[in-house]
């Protein structure tokens, strides 16, 4: 049993639907075929019982309704009626009280057919030599005669009926349980069609890469449409990740080369000869010290930006004014660098507030506004604006400097991506400051766009919403 169980197990699941399917069918087709045969075969047996016990009352009431006297010799004048009620495959005999046969008449029966006498006036059912015969025996009294009646029926044509309904009736079960089993397996097939798509896609994924998907039908909006398009979604989003992991690594690897290089090359020259020359080792020093703590600012971005597109960011649930904010933090850029101009315009006539942490908008706003000193020319100026549209809180800062390229602005918020990246490593940068802006805008369901003038001005625009219960 365990190993049939086991074996039932391994199969394929066309198979398994093939064989549920046929075996509910089957139980289907026995249940309804032996209700069936056992409904019909009672229904011939009362009509045969319900006819030979007409024709026994026929018989009785032509007999004992004769106003003359009935004897024995009346009795053998009667064969002529009985002749004529008997039917094919049936015996009608009457004998007297000692069992001496008077008179039968016979249709395809010999008149002295030997039966098991009928002790009772119910029907019964004998076997004699292989046939089935129907036997029904009631006494007659007449006037001048005192005997019984016996009408035996040879019920060989309902039993070929019955043999007939039982063969078209299970040949008819039996073929519709094999075509059941072929249409199992066609409906197995169509069914698990969109399931081997889908294993097929996963094999090719497996030797080819994540650029595979699942073949759809437009037409097709059943649950296993459902479950390939979610499929092709969720590869799409994995290709997407790997991608960006990919990029990542590269980026990774191509940023910390560079200061591990120097450092190498450094620290060489130092062991080789420039230890005892001050001058040297002074300035190895000094550059190996910029070196580490460049490497020291891109790890610590690194783990930053992993840490805002990870799970592990807590979204503050603080609703906070963000103009003070604001304000002091242009205090400490003031302080920080006397030499250029910040101009803040306040077109907020209410306090409004939104939902924001203060240290992740703080944080948000000394990496645009670092952005905005460090890229700067001549012109040391750079202005901001704060106003309501509708329900959002709008903020703007810009900065008249280097400016961005058209066909670059869409990359800016990308990981290690740098529009002039001799400039940006000069100046101390690592690429990494907008992701991690644009990640903070994001996990607070707010917007970030930059626009720009290549040489003159670039404009950042921020959006959030307003939180609706603090107006």
């Amino acid at each position: 049993m365990t190993r049939m169980t086991n074996f039932f197990y391994q199969l394929p699941i066309r198979w398994k639907i093939t064989l549920w399917s046929s075996l509910v069918l089957f139980i289907l087709f026995v249940t309804y075929n032996s209700i069936q045969y056992y409904v019909m075969r009672s229904w011939m047996i009362d009509q045969e019982e319900r006819n030979i016990q007409d024709k026994m009352n026929e018989v009785q009431a032509y007999l004992a309704d004769k106003p003359f006297l009935v004897d024995r010799t009346e009795i053998i004048y009667s064969s002529g009626f009985l002749e004529k009620v008997n039917e094919a495959n049936e015996l009608i005999r009457i004998i007297d009280r000692d069992g001496n046969l008077v008179l039968a008449v016979a249709t395809n029966l010999p008149q002295e057919l030997l039966v098991t006498p009928v002790e009772s006036d119910n029907l019964e059912h004998v076997k004699v030599s292989g046939k089935h015969y129907l036997i029904h025996r009631q006494p007659v009294i007449t006037n001048g005669f005192i005997g019984y009646i016996e009408i035996i029926r040879d019920l060989k044509n309902y039993e070929r009926l019955r043999k007939l309904i039982f063969l078209v009736t299970w040949s008819a079960g039996a073929g519709a349980i094999l075509l059941s089993g072929v249409g199992g397996m066609l409906i197995a097939r169509k069914l698990l069609k969109p399931i081997a798509a889908l294993t097929d896609t996963m094999k090719r994924i497996k030797k080819r890469g994540f650029k595979e998907r699942v073949p759809q039908d437009s037409n097709e909006k059943d649950e296993i449409a459902d479950i390939s398009n979610m499929f092709n979604e969720m590869m799409t989003d994995v290709e997407t990740s790997f991608q960006k992991q990919k990029q990542f690594v590269e980026d990774a690897s191509h940023e910390l080369r560079t200061p591990i290089s120097i450092l190498e090359g450094h620290l060489s020259m130092l062991n080789r000869w420039g230890k005892n020359d001050p001058e040297v080792l002074e300035e190895s020093l000094k550059a190996s010290q910029q070196e580490v703590e460049r490497l020291k600012m891109l790890v610590f971005e690194l783990l930053e930006l992993t840490r805002l597109e990870s799970d592990r960011f807590e979204i503050g649930d603080d609703v906070i004014s963000p103009v003070p904010v604001i304000e002091e933090l242009l205090k400490k850029f003031t302080l920080l660098h006397p030499e250029f101009s910040f101009e803040f315009e306040n077109r907020l006539k209410d306090d409004i507030k939104i939902q924001m942490a203060d240290r992740h908008l703080e944080q948000l706003l000394i990496i645009l506004l670092d952005n905005a000193v460090k890229y700067s020319m001549e012109s040391r100026k750079v202005e901001m604006m704060a106003e309501r549209k509708a329900d959002k809180f709008i903020f703007h800062i810009m900065d008249y400097g280097i400016g961005i390229p058209k066909e670059d602005l869409e990359k800016i918020f990308n990981r290690f991506y740098r529009v002039d990246k001799a400039r940006s490593r000069e100046k101390g940068g690592q690429g990494l400051g907008l992701s991690i802006a644009k990640r903070i805008v994001h996990n607070y369901n707010g917007l970030i766009e930059a626009d720009s003038k290549e040489g003159e001005w670039t404009l950042i625009h921020l959006q959030f919403d307003i939180e609706k219960h603090s107006e």
